[in-house]
This record gives C-alpha cells, sequence and structure tokens, in this order.
C-alpha cells in the first residue's frame, strides 16, 4: 500500500526553529527531559511542538514500544513510554527517526504529549 508523502507549502507550512525557551517536563516528580536545546516545530495552524535532544532526556526512564504512527508531512514515528517507579505512560513520546526532508532537523529529536506529562515552558532571559 503507497502511502502519500506530502511537502509543506503555503496552504500548510511546517517550520523548525531553535527554541529560545527551557523545556522541563516531569513524570510523577521525576525529571524526564530539561534542555535549552530543543527545536520548535510549528505545522499550519497546530500548537508548536518542542523536539528535544535524546542527550537531554533520562533515557532510564524510556522504555522502547513497537508503537508506531504515520504523518504524509514527516515520515514514520516511532514510540516511547514513560516508566517510573510508580507506573508506565504508554507511548507518550514520539520520535522521526528519518524524517523526510522537509524536517530533517527534528531527526532522532523527541516530543511529548503534553496533555500526559508535566510539561513546562519556561522563557530564558
Amino acid at each position: 500500500m503507497s502511502r502519500p508523502h506530502l511537502i509543506p507549502n503555503a496552504d500548510h507550512p511546517i517550520t523548525v526553529t531553535p527554541a529560545t525557551e527551557r523545556v522541563v517536563v516531569r513524570v510523577d516528580g521525576h525529571v524526564v527531559a530539561d534542555t535549552t536545546g530543543a527545536l520548535k516545530l510549528q505545522e499550519s495552524t497546530y500548537p508548536a511542538v518542542y523536539y528535544i535532544p535524546l542527550a537531554d532526556v533520562d533515557q532510564s526512564l524510556l522504555r522502547r514500544t513497537e508503537h508506531s504512527t504515520y504523518c504524509p508531512f514527516k515520515g514514520d514515528a516511532s514510540y516511547y513510554s514513560v516508566v517510573t517507579p510508580t507506573r508506565e505512560l504508554e507511548n507518550v513520546i514520539w520520535t522521526y527517526e528519518t524524517p523526510y526532508p522537509a524536517v530533517e532537523p527534528i531527526a532522532k529529536l523527541v516530543a511529548f504529549y503534553t496533555d500526559k506529562v508535566e510539561f513546562n515552558v519556561v522563557e530564558v532571559h
């Protein structure tokens, strides 16, 4: 089965820029990610998504899953769960390991479902 591959355009723009904010992600009091090196992806009219370098994520709390999704603008996404001593949040993190060229800067960075974790964006002065 062929899947569509769409390229961002004036009707569906996508921009990727360095974030000027610090991003801190917590689950059950555990800091899962803390970075000033995130990239901010703005896609069309959707809320901005912060993509975080894996080096700034506590990978001991991550468990790779078999879940995957497809975006015609970005490509195939793989997923991670966050595992703390008290619970597991399944498929709460996604990553495009080999995204389409239009969004290549987000390759191997991770993003979080902000409604499932404590997600804080702090202005850096």
